[in-house]
C-alpha cells in the first residue's frame, strides 16, 4: 500500500472516528434536552396547579350567581333540622307576639289551595342579600324539617350594605325538600350582590302580586301557605342574629330561654301551625304539640 493511500485510509479512519463523536455528542445533548424538557414540564403543571389552587380559594360564604354558599358542617345542620320538640314547646309564642306587637303575624290567604304535585304546596319568595330573609330561613328550616327533609343546608350571609348587614344565614337555593305531606317551592331571585338568581314564573308572581299588589312596596320575604295563610315580612327582629356565626346561632337553638331561640323557634312555631293549616293537621304528633296549640290563637 503506497504512502498516498495510507494517508487516505487513515483520513477516512478520522472522519468516521469523528463522525460517531459528533453522533455521541448529539446524543447526549438529546438525552439532556428530553429530560430538561420533561422536568419543564412537570414544573409547569404544578405551577399552573398552584395558581388554580390560589385563584379559587375556599368556598364562598357571601353567595354570588355562581355558589350556592358553604356547606354546613353536619353538627351544625343537625341542630338545626333536628330541634328537640320539647324545646319547640317550651318556647311556645316565643318574640314573635311582642315583635308584632299583638297582632297576627300572617295574613289570611284565600282563593283556591295551592298545591304542586298534589300536595298542599308552600311557596317561599326571597333574595340572599335580604336581611329579614336571612332571620326568617332559620325559622323556615327549623319548621319544615318536621314535616320531611330539606337538603343540603349551604349557609351564606346577608348583603353587607343592609340593615343588619352581614347576617349569618341558609340560602334555599338548590336545596331540596321531600315530604309525604307538602310541597316547598323555594325561589331566591337575587344573590347577596344583587345579580339575578331565579325568576319567579308567571303563576307565582300572580300569587305574590295577588298578596301584595303595590309593586314598589313589594318586599321580600313573601310565603304563601296554599293560600291558607302568607307572611310578608319577618315576624321576629332580625338583629338579635347580629354578629353570630352559623355555628353560634345553631347552638343557641338548643336553649329555649336564649334570645336567638326565642326569635327563631318561636317564629318556627307559627310557620309550623300555618303548614299544619296546609296538611289538615298532619302528622297529628306535630299539629297537636304545645307549641303549635300555643300558637293556634295567633294564626
Amino acid at each position: 500500500m503506497g504512502k498516498a493511500s495510507r494517508i487516505k485510509q487513515q483520513s477516512a479512519r478520522e472522519k468516521i472516528a469523528a463522525q460517531r463523536e459528533a453522533a455521541r455528542r448529539a446524543e447526549r445533548r438529546n438525552r439532556i434536552l428530553i429530560t430538561g424538557g420533561s422536568t419543564l414540564v412537570v414544573l409547569v403543571i404544578v405551577l399552573v396547579f398552584v395558581i388554580v389552587k390560589l385563584t379559587q380559594g375556599s368556598p364562598s360564604s357571601s353567595g354570588s350567581s355562581s355558589t350556592t354558599g358553604t356547606l354546613l358542617p353536619a353538627s351544625v345542620a343537625s341542630q338545626v333540622t333536628g330541634v328537640p320538640a320539647t324545646t319547640l314547646d317550651r318556647v311556645g309564642k316565643g318574640a314573635v307576639p311582642a315583635f308584632t306587637q299583638g297582632k297576627p303575624p300572617f295574613t289570611p290567604g284565600s282563593g283556591p289551595a295551592l298545591t304542586n304535585g298534589g300536595k298542599p304546596q308552600m311557596l317561599y319568595i326571597g333574595a340572599e342579600y335580604c336581611p329579614y330573609c336571612a332571620a326568617m330561613r332559620w325559622s323556615m328550616a327549623v319548621a319544615l324539617s318536621r314535616f320531611g327533609t330539606l337538603t343540603p343546608l349551604h349557609g351564606i350571609h346577608s348583603s353587607s350594605t343592609d340593615v343588619n348587614p352581614n347576617t349569618a344565614t341558609l340560602t334555599f337555593y338548590k336545596t331540596g325538600y321531600h315530604s309525604p305531606y307538602l310541597s316547598f317551592t323555594p325561589v331566591e331571585t337575587t344573590t347577596v350582590s344583587r345579580a339575578p338568581l331565579q325568576n319567579p314564573t308567571k303563576s307565582q308572581n300572580a300569587i305574590w302580586a295577588k298578596y301584595e299588589p303595590d309593586p314598589n312596596t313589594r318586599g321580600y320575604p313573601f310565603v304563601a301557605f296554599g293560600n291558607k295563610q302568607v307572611m310578608k315580612g319577618p315576624i321576629y327582629d332580625a338583629a338579635v342574629l347580629q354578629g353570630k356565626s352559623w355555628s353560634q346561632i345553631a347552638a343557641a337553638l338548643k336553649d329555649p330561654t336564649s334570645p336567638v331561640a326565642q326569635s327563631v323557634l318561636g317564629a318556627a312555631n307559627y310557620i309550623t301551625g300555618a303548614i299544619c293549616q296546609m296538611t289538615n293537621n298532619q302528622p297529628a304528633n306535630v299539629c297537636s304539640s304545645a307549641a303549635v296549640t300555643a300558637v293556634k290563637s295567633g294564626l
